[in-house]
């Protein structure tokens, strides 16, 4: 048995990312709360990082802010994309700073001389027969999900590749949930409460669109989502 107690390692986490455009807590407090109740299990708990490089020539309490998010039920652990000061500040309230940009890659060590290639492991859908009841949450790990059924209010499906939905999607769907952005979410009827893919999710009110109550596919595009007619032949 080895005496080592811990190992630190680098990772890559899923962090909800708070695009702040207005220093206006107690609005941001009720519209953000507004938002949270219609899918707060979800949002219960989440890591929060609040970018703000809409509004870096503002002063912030940074304080506040952090409790307002706490108060919600939300994790906050930093902030991005703001002024020196700004990140002074936000670090004397015990806030982290991140560096965040779509635009950052992977560096390429020129030091590398052996390429390891994992081959995914493939395992086969996992299917569930009926109907997913509010209160259910089904999760299926490392596959795809395929629901005969409904997914109804109140009730939860997760994947880490894809989802299938044959029936009416009333509830919430999470594709891609451990970072795979290639994920989709079909269904034969579109009136979720939630779906969310690689981290990018939309909440009812953003899906009521042409394709509400319509057979649609939900995919990730550009770290955003896009919602698109299934194709019928």
């Amino acid at each position: 048995m080895s005496d080592q107690i811990f190992e630190l390692k680098g990772n890559l986490f899923t962090l909800s990312v708070l695009h702040l455009f207005s220093v206006d807590i107690a609005r941001l407090r009720s519209e953000l709360d507004e938002k949270i109740s219609q899918a707060p299990k979800f949002f219960y708990g989440a890591s929060i990082v609040v970018n703000l490089a809409e509004i870096q020539e503002v002063d912030i309490d940074f304080v506040l802010l952090k409790q307002t998010l706490s108060d919600l039920q939300l994790n906050p652990v930093g902030v991005c994309n703001g002024t020196e000061q700004q990140h002074i500040q936000a670090k004397a309230a015990k806030l982290s700073v991140l560096n965040y940009s779509k635009d950052i890659k992977p560096a390429v060590s020129a030091q590398t001389t052996t390429e390891v290639v994992e081959k995914p492991v493939y395992l086969p859908a996992q299917i569930v027969q009926a109907t997913v009841r509010s209160g259910q949450q089904i999760y299926a790990k490392d596959r795809d999900l395929i629901v005969m059924g409904s997914v109804s209010h109140g009730a939860e499906v997760i994947s880490d590749g894809n989802i299938h939905i044959y029936g009416t999607l009333r509830g919430r769907a999470i594709a891609g949930a451990q970072g795979y952005d290639e994920a989709s979410i079909y269904c034969q009827r579109l009136e979720a409460e939630l779906v969310s893919i690689n981290g990018s999710y939309w909440i009812s009110d953003s899906l009521q669109g042409e394709h509400w109550g319509n057979p649609a596919q939900v995919k990730q595009i550009n770290d955003s989502l896009e919602i698109t007619a299934l194709v019928k032949g």
